[in-house]
């Protein structure tokens, strides 16, 4: 069976290329390659949708080498991915399947020099691998470059690419594209943009859906924590210290829901005793590379990140992921854990849950069609060091007030802003009277859930309380 599925998904391609893939390991094709190759090798746009992990960048990929080694001209692929990190992962795989015919790739995202990129992009790369932000940037204000004859245009993470949070971008790079492109759409979830991407590719569609999308792996085992808001961070801390006593050396990645609180999250583990790297999209790229380097190397064996890592990303050997945060929407849940039992290996994911995160843990439930089980803690130890966690975090504030952080996030917000076509100072002051409502309203749900919250062992979790 193997070798037959060997013959449908690798039919077509030369020789080099299956000895190229072989050389990173990849001998037997997943379930979306022995669909989607032999399509897009017949010419057809194609839409593919399959889970973290499922090898969904070779499904592309391939394909896209064969074509080009047969007429090697200019860009020939422009690949749109909605993260800094996923474009470099890219264009890292083109580069070692296409190293034998010497292909050349360009990464165009924010944080690098414009002035640089813009020469890179005139020297006519093969695959052009970007964000859709800075491309856009540079269509609108220079000329060096034409993605005018490109054969293919690849949308990875195609739902958050059409998502809404790219429209203009997305609008502006589509413009300057040729209409006898070929489209390939990839993602782990398209079944809520799946009409507006068939909509979009145009032409003969292939369409190939894994049913097991919505699910997470059996091998994952998935716990909750409950806990009051205002002592979860005590919390997270003693589910590390309870999960290291028994894997030392494993690496773990937890997530958090802002920019804001991954870097405090971060300052204040780093402090309490574990060592970590932040990754969001406040860092410096050169920072956000070398973090992700020095956790993929496993230098640093914990890394505290918002969402921009929960998709695409390759990280091998996670043995546990953490929710600091309970994900809005199921899939994000999804793409989170993904990040462990890849490959068949096995992981684990413990998400902290407060009262008020009940109903969306049903609705993550319901989605992947099981109920988490509790992992179980000593509350007395928690106790115990909730002064210290709590100390340490008001001190990460602090810190934090005393950079330009702020600065910087606005900048960019108010950049966003003006690019969306809105005035800057006025949606600034909208932000703000949001914030001051929010704040408000935060805080009168921690009064109720210190007043009404009942929680079983009220001997051990009183101290934790008052």
């Amino acid at each position: 069976m193997v070798e037959r599925h060997n013959k449908k998904a690798f039919e077509g391609l030369n020789p080099w290329i299956i000895r190229q893939c072989a050389t990173i390991g990849v001998k037997d094709p997943t379930a979306i390659q022995v669909n989607c190759i032999p399509e897009i090798l017949k010419g057809r746009n194609c839409i593919g949708a399959a889970k973290t992990g499922s090898g969904k960048t070779l499904a592309f990929a391939l394909p896209i080498i064969q074509q080009l080694c047969e007429e090697p001209y200019g860009i020939f692929a422009l690949v749109l991915t909605p993260t800094r990190e996923l474009a470099y992962q890219i264009a890292d795989q083109f580069a070692v399947i296409g190293k034998p015919m010497n292909l050349r790739t360009c990464v165009v995202v924010g944080g690098v020099d414009m002035v640089e990129q813009g020469k890179e992009l005139s020297r006519r790369p093969h695959i052009v691998v970007s964000t859709p932000g800075r491309l856009a940037d540079h269509l609108e204000s220079c000329n060096t470059f034409n993605l005018g004859k490109i054969r293919f245009l690849v949308l990875d993470e195609a739902d958050r690419l059409l998502g809404g949070s790219f429209d203009g971008q997305i609008k502006t790079i589509f413009n300057a594209l040729p209409k006898t492109r070929q489209n390939l759409f990839f993602s782990a979830t398209i079944t809520d943009t799946l009409q507006k991407l068939q909509s979009v590719t145009g032409g003969d569609c292939f369409l190939y859906e894994d049913p097991a999308e919505v699910a997470t792996v059996e091998q994952l085992e998935q716990h909750y924590v409950l806990c009051p808001n205002d002592v979860k961070d005590a919390y997270l801390v003693e589910v590390i210290r309870t999960y290291r006593a028994d894997n030392e050396k494993g690496n773990i990645i937890i997530f958090t829901d802002t920019c804001r609180n991954c870097q405090v999250l971060s300052m204040t583990l780093n402090e309490v005793g574990f060592e970590n790297v932040a990754l969001h999209a406040m860092i410096p790229q050169s920072q956000r590379t070398g973090a992700l380097s020095r956790f993929k190397s496993s230098t640093v064996k914990m890394l505290i990140a918002t969402d921009v890592a929960s998709r695409g990303l390759d990280i091998p050997y996670v043995q546990l992921v953490l929710n600091h945060t309970v994900p809005k929407v199921p899939k994000e849940y999804i793409h989170r854990v993904g990040r462990t039992a890849r490959a068949g290996r096995g992981g684990k994911a413990i998400t902290l849950v407060t009262p008020y995160d009940i109903p969306t843990l049903q609705a993550i439930e319901a989605q992947i069609n099981t109920k988490l089980t509790e992992f179980k803690l000593d509350d007395s130890e928690v106790g115990k060091i909730f002064t210290q966690v709590s100390v340490t975090k008001s001190e990460a504030y602090i810190k934090l007030d005393e950079t330009d952080f702020y600065e910087k996030k606005m900048i960019n917000k108010r950049k966003q802003w003006i690019l969306d076509g809105l005035d800057p100072d006025e949606e600034e002051a909208k932000l703000v009277k949001k914030r001051k409502k929010n704040k408000s309203k935060n805080k009168k749900r921690r009064d109720t859930e210190k007043t009404d919250l009942t929680v079983e062992n009220t001997d051990n979790k009183s101290e934790i309380f008052s």
